[in-house]
């Protein structure tokens, strides 16, 4: 067990290590000087060179990234350029709109994702079965502002039941919070309800025709016991994996969002720092995001074990 967790923990350090060169390396090897692209085309030759001496670019790269690497430890990812404001206090200003649509658009999928996986599987070639086929393939096709556009149209402009855009603190409020974040869940969750529902079914019929399955029948366990006591568990790790590679397509699944939605969360301020050409603010953001990224495949990694003992060894 402890050589396992070191060999995912060393994985993990190592992805990290990569991701940082790279994003490192995204303006020390854009095309044309960095500082005269943050400068902008009208720029002094005294503005280019301030700009330089500020990101340290007149120093030999193995230095400047041992100095950003430093930065990055001590929690400085950085100044923006446009804003002059630190890069983690924009980001921190940020991040509950992202969160907050994040871990809600999660458990809505994974809850009623499951849930429908599980059903269909059970019941195998009937009509939930034939519409789960149906609506997977449906989710799988349609992209996320489409079906935002769509939601925008049926449920607050035709009917007025939601609110069009905008976001709510939860400090104002849980249920002007919630209402808020309803349409862009809904519309950010149907792709991962279609994905999730499909790789249950499809890792629950694998198990349910299992020989110790239907020693389990036989011996008279009841639906409940077969389901989620031995047929669920065993095909968890799939599961599990889908829902972890899940968490990079709704990066920028919430990118799109936010702007439908007009929510003020990273992906906004991912959008405006691009087309300002924030190059800061657009590396803090890629190493939070990675680094989270990393962490929680990291936490799926490890909860293998506690679903399936094997892995262990």
């Amino acid at each position: 067990m402890a050589a396992y967790i070191l060999r995912r923990l060393v994985s993990a350090v190592s992805v990290m290590a990569m991701i940082g060169i790279f994003v490192f390396l995204l303006l020390r090897l854009a095309p044309g000087d960095p500082a005269m692209i943050i400068a902008g085309d009208t720029a002094t030759p005294e503005m280019i060179a301030g700009i330089r001496e500020k990101l340290g670019l007149d120093d030999a790269l193995p230095i400047q990234f041992v100095h950003w690497a430093l930065d990055i430890f001590r929690g400085n990812l950085g100044t923006s350029i446009f804003a002059g404001r630190p890069v983690l206090q924009l980001i921190s200003q940020r991040i509950e709109p992202t969160i907050s649509l994040s871990i809600l658009t999660m458990v809505f999928s994974v809850t009623t994702g499951v849930a429908l996986g599980i059903f269909a599987a059970w019941r195998a070639g009937g009509f939930i079965d034939r519409f789960l086929t149906a609506f997977s393939a449906l989710g799988f096709s349609v992209p996320v502002f489409v079906v935002s556009y769509f939601f925008v149209y049926l449920f607050a402009v035709t009917t007025h039941w939601l609110p069009v855009q905008g976001y709510r603190a939860i400090e104002q409020g849980f249920a002007p919070w919630f209402v808020h974040l309803i349409l862009p869940t809904a519309a950010l969750g149907v792709g991962y309800i279609a994905l999730f529902a499909r790789i249950t079914r499809a890792s629950m019929l694998e198990v349910l025709s299992e020989d110790y399955m239907r020693t389990a029948a036989a011996k008279g366990a009841s639906s409940y016991s077969m389901l989620f006591r031995h047929a669920l568990r065993n095909a968890g790790v799939p599961i599990l994996t889908v829902i972890g590679i899940s968490f990079a397509y709704l990066i920028a699944g919430v990118v799109i969002t936010e702007t439908v939605f007009n929510i003020p969360g990273v992906g906004r301020l991912v959008v405006d720092a691009i087309n300002n050409r924030d190059y800061p603010i657009i590396q803090g953001v890629l190493i939070l995001v990675s680094g989270l990224y990393v962490l929680i495949n990291l936490l799926v990694d490890l909860s293998y074990t506690l679903i399936d003992p094997r892995i262990r060894y």
